[in-house]
C-alpha cells in the first residue's frame, strides 16, 4: 500500500494486522512509524477485521480500567447488545443441510427418523458453541471464557461505583441466572434490596433470562441424545448445572472440569516447596518477595571459575557462534549457541570438550533445582537450552528508549489493552517453566523485570550475577521483559522446560549421546554421578552428562470472589 501511495489503508492494514499480533516487533516499528508521519490521521488506524461487540467491549475495558466507569457502563452495554445479536445471527447459519460427520461408514445408512434426530441434533450443538464464535477475539483462535455472564460482573461493578442500584441490581440478578449459589453475588442482592425497599421488584433482564432458559433447554436436549443415541458434546460454557448433565456421562464431565482446574491451579496449591537438591544454594527471593506467584530467585548456582569457562564457549570462533544484530532491537548484537552446537564445536577442535560439558551438566543442574523446587515428584523436560549473550552497539546507545528484550509471556500471546493473554500458536503453549542462569554482570543495564498484564507496571527486579538463576512458570501470571544493555556484554543461560515428554528438547538427545561417546573413547565412567576437581577449581557441579530423560516418541471471574473488589478481566522462540 504504501508503494501505491494508499497511506490509509497501509495504515489500517498494518494497525489491524498488529491487534491480532500484539508482539510483532516489525509491525510495532512500523506503527510508530506511522503515528509519527504528518499524513496520517488517527482515524486511519482501524481494525478492518472488528466486530462491533469486541470494539466496544475494548473500549469499555479502557475506560474500566481507567476507574471511568459511567464511560465503561455505557460501551459495556453495547458491547453486550452487540454480543447477544451475533449469537443470533451465527445461529441463524446453523440451519443448514446435514453433514455427516461419519462419512466413512457408508454401511451405516441411517433411516428417516435417524436422520431427522442427528440433524436437529447437530444443529443444536452448532447453536451452542456459538456463544464461543462471538467470544473469540478476530485473528485468536481461543475463546474468552464466560463472556456473556463476566459483562454482567463488570456492569454490576460499573453501576454499583457510579451509585446506580436499580441497574446495579438488575445485573446481579442477570449473573445469578449463571450461578445462582455465588455467595458474594448473592450478598450484594441482599444488600441491594435493603437500599431499594423491599417493594422494589429486582429481576433479571427479560434478554438474559431468555438468552439462559434457551440454552439450558438445547443442552437438556443434547444430552438426551448423546446418552441414548451416543456421540459426544463439549459444553462451551462453565455454568451448566450438574443436574442437568446424566449420571452416567458425569464422570466424563467432572474429569473435564478436574483437568480445567488441574490447568488454572491456584497458586497456593502450587506454590508446595520441595528441598533442593543441592547444598550451598540459596533461595535469595521467592515469590512473596518478588511480588508475584511462581517466581524464586537462587544464588551460588555456578562458582565464578564455572561461570568463566561457560563464558569462554561465547567467544568460540568460526561459523558456530556468529553475532547478528539482535531480534527485538537493533541497538544491541545478538549471539547464541544451543547445546548441541557447543559439541559439534568441541569435536571440531574448537572449544574445549570440559566447556561443552560444563553447559550440558550447569542447565541439567538448574533443571533438578527448579523441578524439585516448583514440581517435586512431576517430570521437567527439557524444552530449549540456549547459551544468549547480548551486547550493547556503542554507536547506537544515545537516545535509545527500547528494552533489550519487550515485556512477553514465554507459552501464551501476551495482549496488554485486552488483559489477556493467549495460548496459541505460535506461542510455544507446552512450556511450563522458565529460567535464566546468570554468567557475568560486567556490564550496564540488562536487568530482568516482571510485570503486571499491561506490560508497563512493574512488579519485581531483578539484577544479573554470576550463578544466579531465576525461575518462574511461563505463563500468564509471570508478563517479564529486560532492560536495555547500554553498555559491555551480557551473558546468560536460557532454559525453557516441559512437563510434556513429546516436546522435550530433541537437540539435547544428540548432544548428549555425542557426550557419551566421547566419554567411552576416553574411556570416562558413563552413568554415575562423580566429582572433577581441575586446576581451575571446578568442582560444583557433581551431575553425569545423561539428563535423565526419556527420549521423546497445550483470568476470568470465578463463582465465590470477593465483590468488594473489582472482578476480574477475561483470561486470555523468545531468548532472555
Amino acid at each position: 500500500f504504501p508503494q501505491l501511495k494508499k497511506l490509509d489503508q497501509a495504515v489500517s492494514a498494518a494497525h489491524t494486522f498488529f491487534v491480532a499480533n500484539p508482539q510483532h516487533l516489525q509491525m510495532r516499528e512500523d506503527i510508530e512509524k506511522y503515528r509519527r508521519m504528518s499524513g496520517v490521521k488517527s482515524d486511519n488506524f482501524r481494525d478492518l477485521e472488528a466486530t462491533p461487540h469486541w470494539e466496544a467491549y475494548e473500549a469499555g475495558m479502557q475506560h474500566y480500567n481507567a476507574d471511568e466507569y459511567l464511560q465503561a457502563a455505557a460501551r459495556l452495554e453495547e458491547s453486550l447488545t452487540e454480543a447477544l445479536s451475533a449469537l443470533e445471527e451465527c445461529r441463524a447459519l446453523c440451519e443448514g443441510p446435514w453433514e455427516d460427520e461419519d462419512e466413512e461408514e457408508e454401511d451405516l445408512q441411517p433411516g428417516l427418523y435417524e436422520a431427522i434426530a442427528a440433524h436437529y441434533i447437530q444443529v443444536l450443538k452448532c447453536r451452542q458453541q456459538c456463544v464461543l464464535d462471538i467470544a473469540t477475539k478476530p485473528g485468536r483462535i481461543s475463546a474468552a471464557e464466560d463472556f456473556i455472564p463476566s459483562h454482567l460482573d463488570l456492569l454490576q461493578f460499573a453501576y454499583d461505583q457510579v451509585g446506580n442500584q436499580t441497574l446495579a441490581a438488575e445485573c446481579a440478578a442477570s449473573y445469578l441466572l449463571f450461578y445462582p449459589t455465588d455467595e458474594p453475588m448473592l450478598e450484594k442482592m441482599k444488600q441491594y434490596r435493603t437500599e431499594l425497599g423491599e417493594d422494589t421488584p429486582v429481576t433479571a433482564r427479560e434478554s438474559i433470562q431468555h438468552y439462559v432458559q434457551r440454552s439450558l433447554k438445547e443442552k437438556k436436549l443434547i444430552y438426551y441424545a448423546v446418552e441414548h443415541l451416543g456421540g459426544t458434546f463439549n459444553d462451551p460454557d462453565l455454568w451448566t448445572p450438574d443436574e442437568l448433565i446424566p449420571e452416567n456421562l458425569k464422570e466424563k464431565h467432572r474429569e473435564d472440569q478436574e483437568k480445567q482446574k488441574q490447568e488454572t491451579l491456584d497458586m497456593e496449591e502450587r506454590e508446595k516447596r520441595g528441598p533442593l537438591p543441592f547444598e550451598g544454594i540459596a533461595v535469595t527471593m521467592d515469590s512473596s518477595q518478588m511480588n508475584g506467584t511462581q517466581r524464586v530467585v537462587f544464588d551460588r548456582v555456578l562458582t565464578e571459575s564455572e561461570c568463566k569457562d561457560l563464558l569462554r564457549l561465547t567467544k568460540a570462533a568460526g561459523e558456530g557462534y556468529r553475532a547478528r544484530r539482535s531480534p527485538h532491537t537493533p541497538h544491541e548484537r545478538f549471539e547464541g549457541l544451543t547445546v548441541l552446537k557447543a559439541v559439534q564445536l568441541a569435536q571440531n577442535g574448537d572449544v574445549d570438550w570440559r566447556d561443552a560439558r560444563l553447559l550440558l551438566q550447569a542447565s541439567e543442574k538448574s533443571r533438578k533445582i527448579i523441578e524439585s523446587y516448583f514440581t517435586p515428584g512431576k517430570k521437567l523436560h527439557f524444552s530449549f537450552t540456549h547459551l544468549v549473550c547480548r551486547t550493547a552497539i556503542d554507536e547506537q546507545q544515545e537516545g535509545r528508549m527500547d528494552l533489550s528484550h519487550p515485556v512477553h509471556a514465554d507459552n501464551c500471546l501476551l495482549d496488554p489493552e485486552g488483559q489477556e493473554c493467549w495460548r496459541e500458536p505460535p506461542a510455544y503453549v507446552y512450556r511450563d517453566y522458565s529460567g535464566i542462569l546468570y554468567l557475568n554482570d560486567d556490564f550496564q543495564g540488562g536487568g530482568l523485570f516482571f510485570t503486571e498484564m499491561d506490560t508497563v507496571t512493574v512488579t519485581a527486579k531483578v539484577r544479573p550475577k554470576c550463578g544466579r538463576l531465576v525461575a518462574f512458570s511461563s505463563g500468564k501470571e509471570n508478563p517479564h521483559g529486560v532492560w536495555a544493555v547500554s553498555r559491555g556484554r551480557r551473558c546468560a543461560v536460557a532454559l525453557w522446560y516441559t512437563h510434556s515428554q513429546e516436546h522435550a528438547e530433541q537437540e539435547r538427545v544428540k548432544a548428549e549421546e555425542l557426550m557419551e561417546q566421547r566419554a567411552v573413547e576416553e574411556d570416562w565412567p558413563d552413568g554415575e554421578e562423580r566429582q572433577k576437581t581441575d586446576h581451575k577449581g571446578r568442582s560444583s557441579l557433581e551431575l553425569p552428562v545423561r539428563s535423565g530423560r526419556a527420549r521423546p516418541t497445550s483470568q476470568t471471574h470465578k463463582p465465590g470472589s470477593d465483590r468488594t473488589q473489582r472482578p476480574k478481566l477475561l483470561r486470555i522462540r523468545d531468548e532472555f
